[in-house]
């Protein structure tokens, strides 16, 4: 199958088969984000998606684990992702679960009855993009949508049965608003209770545009920075990882159970004068 250019996918996607239903991102605007900068937004016609999922069951008849490019699939009417589902559960047998990006615009627009309706479909994880608690700093980044927007929609996602992977970026704030990012965002974390959670750093890339060199955290800022989230944290049933590559260190636990060792890792790390107080720190191979 061919994908058009640029393709993104999370993480633990990487294994999945990947059906682009749409090409870019229907928001495109964030200061942060550099994925889809060079695509301009664009539903595929059904009927060849719809294509693409048969010649795929053809020759991989035994996936179990599909992903729905591109950017938020969950903008998409709810009767043609309930289309895709349908068709994919019928043509894939073994199919075990279906994942998308999504928004909290886009999930406040399905009913709760739509949502539970896509997860019977197997529609099992949303993957979405927190980024920061604070309004002030979405703001800043230029992220068409709202706290309590995205707060509500993984309590609802979540309430119907859907699995919501939420990510927050470390130093989205800068250095200035360091403290208010860590806050307001363990704040919102509390509320939402995700299944998962994801800690990336933010760190420039081409097509971004968010901070000068003085402006930007420092690694140590960082480590110092999701030390202050973890802190606060309150969540009852959270799987947490900040292994990505722009992570200074990979991190790994569940909560509540190891907050309390993650703190630790985090406060050696902090005392060990290994990380940098004045740059980004070594640059990561891939973002």
């Amino acid at each position: 199958m061919k994908y058009r250019q640029p393709l993104f996918r999370p993480p633990a996607e990487a294994d999945s088969l990947i059906f682009q239903v749409a090409y870019g991102c229907p928001h495109n605007s964030c200061r942060f984000c550099g994925m889809y900068k060079s695509v301009n937004y664009e539903t595929r016609q059904p009927d060849e998606v719809i294509n693409d999922f048969r010649k795929s069951a053809k020759k991989h008849p035994n996936t179990r684990r599909i992903f729905l490019a591109d950017g938020d699939a969950m903008i998409l009417p709810f009767e043609l992702l309930q289309q895709y589902l349908t068709e994919l559960n019928h043509l894939f047998p073994r199919l075990a679960r279906i994942n998308i990006y999504a928004n909290g615009s886009s999930i406040g627009r399905k009913s709760e009855d739509e949502l539970k309706a896509l997860h019977s479909l197997k529609l099992t994880t949303l993957y979405i993009g927190l980024e920061s608690g604070s309004q002030n700093i979405i703001d800043l980044a230029n992220k068409k949508e709202s706290v309590d927007n995205m707060v509500q929609g993984v309590i609802t996602a979540q309430k119907c049965g859907l699995r919501c992977s939420v990510m927050i970026l470390l130093g989205l704030g800068g250095i200035n608003s360091s403290k208010e990012h860590a806050q307001y965002t363990a704040a919102a974390l509390n509320i939402m209770q995700p299944r998962l959670l994801s800690a990336l750093r933010f760190i420039e890339v081409p097509g971004t545009d968010m901070y000068s060199k003085a402006e930007t955290l420092s690694e140590y800022g960082a480590v110092l920075e999701l030390k202050s989230i973890i802190s606060e944290l309150q969540l009852e049933r959270t799987v947490f990882r900040a292994n990505h590559t722009s992570n200074p260190v990979p991190l790994s636990g569940r909560f509540p159970q190891d907050k309390e060792r993650l703190l630790a890792k985090l406060d050696y790390l902090l005392k060990s004068n290994t990380l940098s107080k004045t740059s980004i720190g070594r640059r990561p191979l891939s973002l």
